[in-house]
């Protein structure tokens, strides 16, 4: 009997070592972004939404958890809170690895897939001719799935758009124009983008150039978009190119620009360069294909600068939450904005609001919000506008800080303290971005996970995306202001976890 208690024991004890082990390994786990279970993920491809389904594919290398040989992962949702990882979607083969691009459903079944054929658009990038220079290792291939995305067959007649001599020739972004009855390609040509239009996605013809004039250059352009938005009674089409580097604040961005699309050729009314998210954060965000009259878009939660060296075991990387996008006109300038889905409210958990608050050097949350784990959501009005900021904090001494400084006019958000920040030598610093609304009152929400913060400032008009990596929860919260500021409302919700 003692000998059968002492190996009971034993179990108990290896199993409660192996959860603590566990629980330690992945302490950085987001709990309402999604994450593949392990190793590497960077941009979020073939976005779409089918048959109740939101499918989300993204770059994936299955074997490290440092960028390899790009396959499609996948991962479904019915809400894009809650993600369920799906078996690999899209492997390499003898044409490349499968890069970034996009997927849409093919109603009228133009390709002769099938009615409703869901059809993957993406870069096959071959590592061989990228040895041996020939500045055509990339080129744009199809695959279909008739099975609500379950298994994918490559086209045989792959690549439908050769590559004409341009280095960096990938990233293909489709979508049907149903003016011309066409497909529009809309792809990433080194500093510039191409348009590409179809018929049956199969055969594509040139249409036209944009961008070697505009916008920013200080990288490479990746990841396009183009969309229509519709503004005061106005259609406004938007392009959206990501950029690496070259941001803001230094690194992976993404920017956009608005205008005219007519089928064949983009027109900038853009008389600045516009940032989508002045974070570090927010890279490769482009929008989900058939969602209607929402323009829904979602980014990778990294950047090139240290993706490959975060903290995070078995895996790497995170995708922003999903936000919807809109138009908002700020004296004779015209802006895109960025909020989070309201499907996110289905997190909300416990939480308090309070009215006609004044803060004068600090107002400690923490007791009130009796919240262990570190995920809220905290929305704020002020009644003027004068510096403050959000402090996050630990037992430990770490703390984030997101706020806005007057003087400025900017926002901002300083991770100098925040955790661990060594593994990068440009990782622990303050990233800052323009308040662009003109009114007195400012309205601030920020959405808080286990490893990151999303600022959208001005109903959106300025968003703000990092990532930290702080030493335990961030379970302490304070509003300051050294000036003293009068606040409208403030409401903090306690965010549920949509790990399962």
């Amino acid at each position: 009997m003692k000998k059968i208690t002492i190996i009971l024991f034993y179990i108990s004890a290896l199993t409660a070592i192996q959860v603590m082990a566990q629980e330690f390994k992945e302490k950085y786990r987001p709990q309402f972004h999604f994450t593949p279970k392990a190793n590497w993920m960077n941009d979020p491809n073939g976005m779409v939404f089918h048959n109740g389904t939101y499918h989300l594919f993204y770059q994936y290398y299955p074997h490290d958890k440092i960028w390899g040989p790009m396959h499609w992962g996948h991962a479904t949702s019915k809400d894009m809170v809650s993600w369920k990882e799906q078996p690999i979607a899209l492997y390499p083969d003898s044409l490349g690895y499968i890069f970034s691009g996009s997927a849409v459903v093919d109603k009228n079944n133009t390709a002769g897939f099938g009615k409703d054929a869901l059809v993957a658009i993406f870069t096959h990038h071959d590592p061989v001719q990228e040895k041996q220079k020939t500045g055509k290792h990339e080129s744009q291939s199809i695959a279909y799935s008739l099975d609500e995305g379950k298994t994918w067959t490559k086209y045989k007649g792959n690549p439908v758009v050769k590559n004409p001599g341009i280095s960096d020739f990938r990233d293909p972004k489709v979508r049907w124009f149903e003016p011309q009855k066409k497909w529009i390609m809309t792809l990433a040509t080194k500093d510039r983008i191409t348009f590409y239009s179809s018929p049956d996605l199969k055969t594509w013809t040139r249409e036209s150039d944009f961008g070697a004039n505009e916008g920013g250059h200080g990288g490479v352009w990746e990841c396009p978009d183009l969309f229509p938005i519709m503004h005061e009674g106005k259609e406004t089409w938007v392009l959206i190119v990501n950029i690496n580097p070259g941001g803001p604040n230094k690194g992976s961005a993404g920017q956009y620009f608005l205008g005219n699309f007519d089928g064949k050729t983009f027109t900038s009314n853009s008389k600045e360069t516009k940032w989508l998210d002045f974070g570090a954060d927010n890279y490769a965000a482009v929008t989900f294909s058939n969602t209607g009259s929402r323009n829904i878009l979602m980014g990778w939660m990294s950047n090139w600068q240290y993706a490959n060296q975060v903290p995070t075991d078995p895996w790497r990387s995170a995708n922003t939450i999903a936000r919807e996008l809109g138009l908002k006109t700020v004296g004779k300038e015209l802006y895109l904005t960025s909020v989070p889905v309201k499907e996110l409210d289905a997190l909300n958990a416990a939480g308090f609001s309070m009215k006609h608050v004044r803060v004068k050097d600090q107002l400690d949350l923490t007791e009130k919000a009796k919240n262990k784990t570190g995920l809220f959501r905290l929305d704020l009005s002020t009644e003027n506008t004068a510096d403050f900021s959000v402090l996050l904090a630990n037992e430990a001494g770490n703390e984030l800080i997101v706020g806005y400084d007057k003087a400025a006019n900017q926002y901002y958000i300083d991770r100098s303290k925040s955790g661990k920040t060594d593994f990068e030598k440009g990782f622990g610093e303050r990233h800052k971005a323009p308040r662009f609304a003109t009114e007195e009152k400012i309205s601030f929400t920020l959405i808080a996970d286990v490893a990151s913060v999303e600022l959208f400032a001005d109903n959106g008009l300025t968003v703000m995306t990092d990532i930290f990596f702080p030493e335990s929860e961030m379970s302490k919260l304070y509003i300051k202001s050294a000036s003293g500021i009068a606040l409208d409302n403030l409401k903090y919700t306690v965010l549920k976890s949509a790990v399962k």
